[in-house]
């Protein structure tokens, strides 16, 4: 295995991963940019050097993982594929393509041994940390449509999201800012980071780039990878995506309609016996999942099942997952695995 980006963000995350799941890869080669090169980094307690990214790199590899940006991703994992390695890429860059499959394990595992191109795509973190829940109740009741509002983690937004928030915190501190119009993003001042408004002591309601219609490309997102992932190109999906205070763990509050009429009992039973999630609702004693609660695990964590007073076909509920595990990491180091099983 090649992890492609091994010295950022997911990176770190995917090769704790790999020192804690099953041992099934002859060799682990760290592939970063020539900055980096020649640097160690430890895997599975071994200290490792790190390659520059180019062909040589890249011999004799049979899965190669891509956690880099875009741009990079569309010039190298069809490099990659050439030689003759299964590129598992968790960028947007092939995301739509329809001659690349977009596969989460737990519900479409099958869709990665089609790979005309050698590519398999991994969705991203927002639709990633609320799919696997969604494609359990989809398998039992069919869904029809689905109204998503994402909260998602400045994580998300990799270490500049990180930095912006810790930084306007420390803005923030100790002050009474908060009650007065405009008061936060005077102390901020400048250091709103990747975000066109403050993030400490706020949220906003905009995560991507503006799109058509008003519409965000992370929202977009959410919808077009549904629709693949779930074989359904005609699903009707519309989100609307908040960035938040939080570090690590994006969250949804979904409303779902499906074809058959649904019951909470019936939901409890199938999500709590679906691979990858874990139902955690019991309100009434406080349970109930929360990102701070679910940074650094795997799971979806789902909680907070109703059934819609208005219509018997309607669920509401609460779903949080890891966005740089699950959201991220994980999912290609699952793809990875499904992929050597079969070769």
């Amino acid at each position: 295995m090649a992890v492609v980006g091994a010295t950022g963000t997911v990176g770190a995350v995917m090769l704790g991963l790999l020192s804690e799941r099953a041992d099934i890869w002859g060799e682990i080669r760290l592939i970063a940019s020539p900055r980096r090169a020649g640097g160690k980094l430890t895997v599975r307690g071994e200290p490792t050097e790190i390659l520059a990214l180019g062909e040589d790199a890249l011999e004799g590899v049979d899965v190669a993982l891509f956690c880099v940006p875009d741009e990079i991703a569309e010039e190298w994992a069809p490099v990659a594929a050439a030689k003759g390695a299964v590129a598992v890429d968790g960028s947007r860059a092939f995301r739509a393509d329809p001659e690349v499959p977009l596969v989460v394990p737990e519900v479409n595992a099958h869709a990665a041994r089609l790979r005309p191109r050698g590519i398999v795509a991994s969705p991203g973190c927002a639709t990633l940390s609320m799919i696997v829940a969604m494609g359990a109740l989809h398998s039992e009741w069919g869904l029809e449509e689905l109204v998503v509002s994402s909260y998602e983690a400045v994580s998300g937004s990799g270490r500049a999201g990180v930095d912006a928030l810790r930084g306007q915190l420390s803005a923030v501190s100790g002050t009474e800012l908060g009650e007065l119009p405009g008061d936060v993003r005077r102390a901020v001042g400048e250091g709103t980071g990747p975000y066109p408004a403050p993030i400490a002591l706020n949220v906003v309601p905009f995560a991507g780039v503006l799109a058509d219609g008003g519409w965000t490309s992370a929202e977009l997102d959410i919808r077009e990878e549904t629709r693949k992932v779930l074989g359904m190109p005609g699903l009707r999906v519309t989100a609307t995506c908040v960035r938040v205070p939080v570090i690590t763990g994006h969250s949804h509050s979904v409303h779902a309609r499906f074809e058959n009429e649904v019951t909470v009992a019936a939901a409890h039973e199938i999500l709590a016996n679906a691979p990858g999630v874990v139902l955690c609702d019991d309100p009434g004693y406080g349970e109930f999942p929360t990102p701070a609660d679910v940074a650094g695990t795997d799971p979806t964590w789902a909680g907070r099942v109703r059934r819609s007073p208005d219509d018997p076909r309607v669920l509401e509920l609460f779903v949080c997952g890891d966005n740089l595990r699950k959201g991220a990491a994980l999912n290609m180091v699952q793809i990875a695995e499904s992929v050597a099983a079969d070769l």
